[in-house]
Formats: C-alpha cells, sequence, structure tokens
C-alpha cells in the first residue's frame, strides 16, 4: 500500500534536477497544445463557411457535335465481289475518292453490253409504239370518212324518201282523177242505157258508152297500181335508210374497236417502255455502286473486309472512315434523379484522360488541368444503362481544348451546381439529400437568346 503523503517538496529540492520530474510536469508544452487545438478549431469553423460548389460527376467518352462528323462505316450498295483495294489504312481520303472496286456476282447483269442492249429495246419498243400510234391515226381519218359517207349516203336516201313521198302525191291526184272520170262515165252509161230503152239513142250511142267506161274503168285500176307502186317505193327507201345507218354503225364500231385495241396496244408499249427505261437508269446506277467512294473527307481507319475475292452481301459494311473536320464533344450520363438539376447551357469542367489534373470537385477555379464546357443536348427517353444521355459542347468563353484529343477517349465530367457552405454541403452528404436545385434567372434567360441567335 502507498503511502501518499501530503507534504509538498517544491522550494525544498530542485526538480530540475532530476529528469523523472522534469517529463512530469512541464506546463508550457500543455500551454501549446491548448492554443493549437484552438487555432485548428477556428480554422476549421472558417473553413465551414467557405463556399462550395456542387456538382454531378459522371464518367464520358469524346464524341462529335455534328452526326455527319462521327465515324462512320461505308456499305455495299449492292452485293458483289471485292476486286481491288485503292487505299490503305491511315490514308487520307477526299469526298469522291475511290476507296475500293468491286464487281457483280448475280447472273441478271453478267452481259458486258447490258446497258447497249437495253437501250436497243427500249428503241424497238419506241418504235413500236410509234406505229401503235400512226394505226390510231389512220382509224381516225377512217372513221372521219365513214362519217362523211354515212352523211351523205343519209341525205340521198332522204332525197329519195321525199320524192317516193312527192310521187305518191302525184299518183293519188291521178288516182283520184281516174276514179272521177270513172265516175262521171258510169252515170253516163247509165242515163244512155235509159235513153236506149227508151228508144231515144241508137245502139251505137249505147255501146260507144260503155267503151268509154270499159276505158276509164282501166285508167282507174292502172292508177290505183301506179299509187301502190309509189307507196312501195316509199316504204323500200325508208327500208334503204335504216339499212344504210346500220352498214355504217357497223362499219363505225367496227372501226373504233380498233382504234381503241390499237390504243390499249400503244399505251401497253409505251408502259413497257417506261419501265425499260427506268431499268437501263437502274442498271446504269448500278455500274455505279461498283466503286465505294468517299463519302467526305477523312483518313480510313479501318478495312473490315479485307483482301480480295472476297464476296460482301448488300448492306454489309466494308470499311470505316473518321472525317477530317470535326467538332469535339463529350457524351456523358445521369441518373435519373440528377437529370432535373441538368439545364441547356449549364457550365460542366471536364478532365481528360492522358492530361495531368489536380481536381477539387468543390472549388473549380483552383483545379488545374481542366477544361470548360457547356451542356447543348439533354436526351428525353432514358438510355439502355439507366441514365440519361447529355452533350456538352466545349465552352467558347474558356480555354480551348487540346487539338490531340481523339473521339472515343475518356473524359470526367463534373456539372456545376449551386454555390453553398461547406457545412451545409457535410450536413447534405451526412442526410443523403440530393443537390439543391438552382436555376438562375438571369444566367438562363442569357444563353437561351444566344441559342435562339
Amino acid at each position: 500500500m502507498l503511502n501518499v503523503s501530503k507534504n509538498s517538496i517544491a522550494g525544498k529540492v530542485d526538480i530540475t534536477k532530476y529528469r523523472s520530474f522534469k517529463s512530469l510536469k512541464y506546463y508550457k508544452t500543455g500551454k501549446i497544445f491548448a492554443r493549437l487545438l484552438l487555432i485548428a478549431l477556428g480554422i476549421f469553423i472558417l473553413v465551414m463557411f467557405v463556399p462550395w460548389t456542387q456538382n454531378i460527376q459522371s464518367r464520358g467518352y469524346i464524341t462529335t457535335l455534328q452526326p455527319e462528323q462521327r465515324p462512320q462505316t461505308i456499305p455495299s450498295v449492292i452485293a458483289g465481289r471485292i476486286e481491288k483495294w485503292y487505299v490503305r489504312e491511315g490514308n487520307f481520303v477526299k469526298k469522291g475518292d475511290t476507296i475500293l472496286r468491286i464487281s457483280e456476282i448475280k447472273d441478271a447483269y453478267f452481259d458486258p453490253n447490258l446497258l447497249a442492249n437495253t437501250e436497243q429495246q427500249i428503241k424497238a419498243k419506241e418504235l413500236t409504239a410509234n406505229s401503235y400510234m400512226e394505226k390510231v391515226k389512220s382509224l381516225d381519218n377512217q372513221i372521219d370518212a365513214l362519217l362523211q359517207t354515212k352523211r351523205l349516203k343519209e341525205e340521198q336516201a332522204d332525197n329519195y324518201i321525199q320524192q317516193a313521198q312527192l310521187k305518191i302525191q302525184s299518183d293519188s291526184i291521178d288516182f283520184e282523177a281516174a276514179k272521177t272520170n270513172y265516175d262521171i262515165a258510169e252515170r253516163q252509161f247509165k242515163r244512155m242505157e235509159q235513153l236506149y230503152e227508151q228508144g231515144l239513142k241508137s245502139l251505137t250511142d249505147l255501146e260507144t258508152k260503155k267503151l268509154k267506161l270499159q276505158e276509164t274503168q282501166a285508167k282507174l285500176i292502172s292508177a290505183e297500181n301506179k299509187l301502190l307502186g309509189s307507196k312501195n317505193q316509199l316504204l323500200n327507201a325508208r327500208v334503204e335508210r335504216k339499212s344504210i345507218e346500220r352498214q355504217y354503225r357497223d362499219k363505225l364500231s367496227k372501226a373504233e374497236s380498233e382504234k381503241y385495241a390499237s390504243l390499249s396496244s400503244m399505251y401497253d408499249a409505251e408502259a413497257i417502255v417506261t419501265k425499260m427505261q427506268n431499268q437501263y437508269m437502274n442498271y446504269s446506277v448500278r455500274q455505279g455502286f461498283y466503286f465505294i467512294t468517299a463519302p467526305q473527307d477523312g483518313y480510313v481507319t479501318k478495312a473490315i473486309r479485307s483482301g480480295l475475292g472476297e464476296t460482301v452481301k448488300e448492306g454489309e459494311k466494308l470499311v470505316s472512315v473518321m472525317p477530317a473536320l470535326y467538332d469535339l464533344a463529350v457524351e456523358m450520363y445521369v441518373t435519373p434523379v440528377d437529370l432535373p438539376l441538368v439545364q441547356k447551357g449549364q457550365t460542366v469542367r471536364f478532365m481528360f484522360d492522358g492530361w495531368p489534373t489536380v481536381v477539387f470537385s468543390g472549388w473549380p477555379d483552383m483545379s488545374f488541368g481542366t477544361f470548360g464546357g457547356r451542356v447543348v443536348a439533354i436526351d428525353n427517353f432514358i438510355s439502355e444503362n439507366g441514365k440519361y444521355r447529355i452533350l456538352v459542347a466545349p465552352d467558347p468563353g474558356d480555354k480551348p481544348w487540346p487539338a490531340e484529343l481523339r473521339v472515343g477517349s475518356g473524359a470526367t465530367g463534373m456539372a456545376l451546381l449551386k454555390n453553398v457552405p461547406i457545412w451545409y454541403e457535410l450536413w447534405r452528404q451526412l442526410n443523403g439529400f440530393p443537390p439543391d436545385y438552382y436555376q438562375g434567372k438571369d444566367k438562363n434567360t442569357s444563353l437561351a437568346e444566344k441559342d435562339k441567335k
């Protein structure tokens, strides 16, 4: 058991001569440590009020701003066989330069004189169509002649009918005159017969009246017969008129039938000519597809189908070309919860693969090796990876991006949001709250006006 005394040795023993006492009691070190703690606490409190820029970090890769500036593969429009390569990988080609040539593999296009033969067939069909046209013109002339002849024949038949009608009138008058003469002769014969019976007239006079009666009766029968003949002529003239109409109607119908048949044949020939002309143009355009040309200035990056004699299908990719002139952009993806925080025209800082970077995510002005960009497009539909795609172009007000950047290299982007104190950011991170939704009116308005211009 320790015997601890309340008596102090202070002033009685020089404790500075003993190392143990020096280690146990040294008040100056404790004061310095306390001051350091106070200073550190003050600095920590001050740092808690330092502005911190909230941001959304995302990984992406470099692409081009315009769709036509991105790497593209050139397909084969037709099926064929590779015959010759005119370039190699890495060569620079101008728009229209020939990259390779393919040959035909379909038997329908093997004929070396395919265009010339097709052109001859077109000319032959055109002559056929012209012949039908001339036949149609001839039939039109024939129809006109038949119509004119029909009109003359009808006029002639109408004249015959009129003559027959007039002749009937004349014969009717003669018949009536003969009937009158017969009646008179009959009355005279009866009176003469009465006078003869009374003995006032001789037999000779009676026989003379009887003879005259027989003559007038004969004339009456002749006039009636003549009238009936005239009526028969009128009927014959009318029948002839109908016969002319029927005859020329048959002739005109036959001529018009031949005309329409010729028109139908002519239209069929013209349709065949049009079809063959279309086929001729298809053959001509198809021969132009034997040569695969560069769609724009660029570099041949990869030959997808190599070698000679290889057959390719329609639409199969042959070679890839990277355009020579392009505007860089970064394609990055953000989560759905962060999508409302990203706005068109928003500032983004990038760290490119291969460029040394010292980054302070909360203080972009103090970061080294980062480059600025602005959001130019935001997808409205979610991508296959469950995130939304945004496209960021270089910021014209910031330093330009490195000229050595290539399409496809990686980039890490930080979309800058609202400026908040560090204590607020720590509190937000500890509670798992999302960044503040911030939208500067003046800034976004000026950006929108700039986009409209």
